[in-house]
């Protein structure tokens, strides 16, 4: 009789989900923050443009190496590690831009791929 479970992929169960999204909760929050974004997300926003622009720039870069780092993968059979780090420097940069705009932290998203 065979194991009717999911297939792990070399992963144990207890990393099932190699990706996982850590967001302590502030122990404090700006109020002066909150109040001008309930009825002005504008201000947010005009404060995330330069993360914005870049981010847009880095986008076009990642779709590139995306589409080469895919052929890299098809012929060597491995993710490789320069782009693959800029990837993940990419993702998490334009997550903390995120959660920044949507208030889930009051800290600016630092200009930085790195943790």
């Amino acid at each position: 009789m065979s194991d009717m479970s999911a297939p792990t992929y070399g992963m144990s169960p207890a990393d099932a989900h190699p990706v996982q999204i850590e967001l302590p909760h502030p122990p404090e929050s700006s109020r002066l923050l909150a109040a001008i974004t309930i009825p002005f997300a504008i201000g947010k926003i005009i404060l995330l443009i330069p993360a914005f622009i870049v981010l847009y720039v880095l986008g076009i870069v990642a779709f590139v190496i995306f589409v080469i780092s895919q052929w890299a993968v098809l012929f060597t059979g491995r993710y490789p590690q320069g782009m693959h780090q800029f990837m993940v420097g990419y993702l998490r940069w334009g997550l903390r831009v995120q959660a920044y705009f949507y208030g889930l932290t009051d800290k600016y998203p630092p200009f930085s791929l790195s943790e």
